[in-house]
């Protein structure tokens, strides 16, 4: 941008940049990119998880496309008015260097006028491209740069006109004029010696439009370039979320394919990102409404078999009865409400069941073993005349759900009864092995048929080798399902004619030490009650 001299320099005015140096070219077309929903996400109509993960997607790296752009043209376009700046003043120094040393190189004398001065200043200068010059006197222009130089500014007579029309400035000024062919920006010197009637204007220009057209070229390179990068990330986006989001896919294949006779339908879980956690959660779900399901209709079938009995029962008897007769009204009233009673037991102890896949069945707290034994022991006296003993017990405490442990020693302490002689053994045992706590009862009664072991615990289930006990039939299997409810298992040891030991194994849970210690206690027994002798 002309010749270039290191020395002092003066101080000039500074004027602010043009809109032209700014951004707003690209926030112009965010902003009506974005007024016309071309950028706007996809609406509620997007049809896909992976259209609007794709589309915010593209939409953010649009914004930040356009803001690096606008950036950077901003930056650039404003360190060009600063070069431009810059060569204006530099060229202004170097005028006042060649001014004060008031010799003309040609001729070894002083300057005579103004015109010289000029002359030789501008013959010392080579223009950069976009740089024009020219002279100006009182009402016309003096001299003009050679045709080589491609800036005319002498050319454009909107500026001739405002600056001839202006009166000289005492100082050298930067200024930005526009006109209807370009906008230019300007250092205007003043010049005048001492044989001069009026002061001449030395004037040197830059295009400012010219010099930000390369500029604003090259982003639209850039523009043209992410936009076409964005078009090929949209491409591959699609394709790298479909496959990423095939799990969604396939989830809702499954619920579609999924009614209420086929729950047995899962997900493939692969991985271990958040997808196949919830490919894994909604198995999960599954599982819970394939259970749901089957307890319902369990229940259903069990309620429809075991109410079917006592309800013909009941019905059969209120048919036949003869009302005339008080004795026959009052056989099968008494018919009735055993039947009732047992209805109602059988009720409960299916809703219980019905209860034992939820949550919340078991609620488990730090329990003391030593007191829950007892409490078992103290309830259990009342339930027939036997020799009630405690074989073993573990000092300590465990967490577990103690109402419901207990209801179910109590009920393996009530089958005991059932299946035993009066005045034989029935002991409650407490015992460690390894991780696992093992509650028992013992009894000396008539024992289970191998075959039998594990049907027993079974609905409605019962033995083979002994008559039809009293009861709903659901005692063992409410005992496997609060076992089950703490994780645990329940089972059964017995050799047929020596007795049998029913257990409940339960997943230690320990709260601080515990210790295994043999305990025969005998607390004595209980005659008030025959037992039942059916098994």
């Amino acid at each position: 941008m002309g010749r270039r001299f290191r020395g002092w320099r003066i101080a000039l005015p500074y004027f602010t940049a043009l809109p032209h140096f700014t951004a707003l070219p690209y926030f112009t077309a965010l902003r009506r990119f974005t007024a016309s929903g071309r950028l706007a996400g996809p609406g509620r109509g997007a049809r896909s998880v992976a259209g609007r993960i794709l589309g915010s997607m593209l939409l953010l790296s649009l914004l930040t496309l356009l803001v690096a752009g606008g950036t950077s043209y901003g930056i650039l376009s404003s360190q060009a008015a600063a070069r431009i700046d810059d060569a204006l003043s530099r060229t202004v120094n170097e005028f006042r260097v060649l001014s004060a040393s008031s010799v003309d190189p040609s001729t070894g004398a002083p300057f005579a006028r103004a015109e010289d001065l000029v002359y030789v200043a501008m013959q010392r200068t080579l223009p950069a491209a976009n740089e024009g010059m020219m002279a100006l006197g009182p009402a016309d222009v003096r001299w003009v740069a050679p045709e080589s130089v491609s800036l005319r500014p002498e050319q454009d007579r909107q500026l001739l006109d405002r600056l001839l029309a202006e009166a000289p400035q005492e100082r050298a000024v930067l200024r930005t004029l526009s006109t209807g062919t370009t906008t230019y920006r300007l250092a205007v010197l003043p010049v005048q010696l001492a044989g001069d009637a009026a002061p001449m204007r030395y004037v040197v220009a830059f295009d400012l439009r010219a010099e930000l057209a390369a500029l604003g070229r090259t982003h639209l390179v850039f523009l043209a370039a992410g936009l076409a990068a964005l078009a090929l990330s949209a491409v591959l986006g699609w394709m790298l979320v479909a496959r990423l989001l095939a799990p969604l896919r396939e989830m809702r294949r499954t619920a579609e394919a999924i009614s209420e006779h086929d729950l047995g339908q899962r997900l493939e879980v692969r991985g271990n990102d958040d997808l196949a956690d919830l490919s894994a959660t909604f198995n999960h779900m599954l599982d819970r409404l394939g259970n749901a399901l089957r307890s319902q209709r369990q229940l259903l079938d069990d309620v429809g078999h075991e109410l079917r009995t006592p309800i013909t029962i009941v019905q059969g008897h209120l048919e036949l009865q003869d009302a005339a007769d008080p004795h026959d009204v009052e056989q099968t009233r008494g018919i009735a409400l055993d039947e009732l009673d047992r209805m109602s037991l059988l009720v409960d102890d299916l809703v219980m069941l019905a209860k034992a896949d939820r949550s919340d069945f078991v609620a488990p707290v730090p329990v003391e073993l030593d007191v829950l034994i007892d409490d078992v022991l103290d309830k259990a006296r009342g339930l027939g005349g036997r020799r009630w003993t405690v074989e073993g017990r573990v000092h300590g405490t465990a967490e577990l759900d103690p109402r419901r442990i207990e209801q179910a020693m109590l009920q393996l302490c009530q089958n005991a009864v059932k299946f035993s002689a009066g005045g034989s053994t029935v002991a409650l045992g407490c015992r460690l092995h390894g991780n696992t706590l093992r509650l028992s009862v013992r009894d000396e009664g008539i024992g289970v048929l191998p075959g039998d072991r594990a049907a027993i615990f079974e609905r409605f289930a019962r033995g083979s080798n002994g008559r039809r006990a009293g009861g709903s039939g659901l005692g063992l299997t409410i005992v496997r399902a609060i076992a089950a409810a703490h994780g645990g298992t329940a089972g059964v040891e017995s050799r047929p004619g020596a007795g049998s030991t029913f257990f409940i194994d339960l997943p230690l849970r320990r709260f601080g030490p515990l210790q295994d210690h043999t305990d025969n206690t005998v607390t004595g027994t209980e005659e008030a009650h025959e037992p039942d002798p059916d098994h």
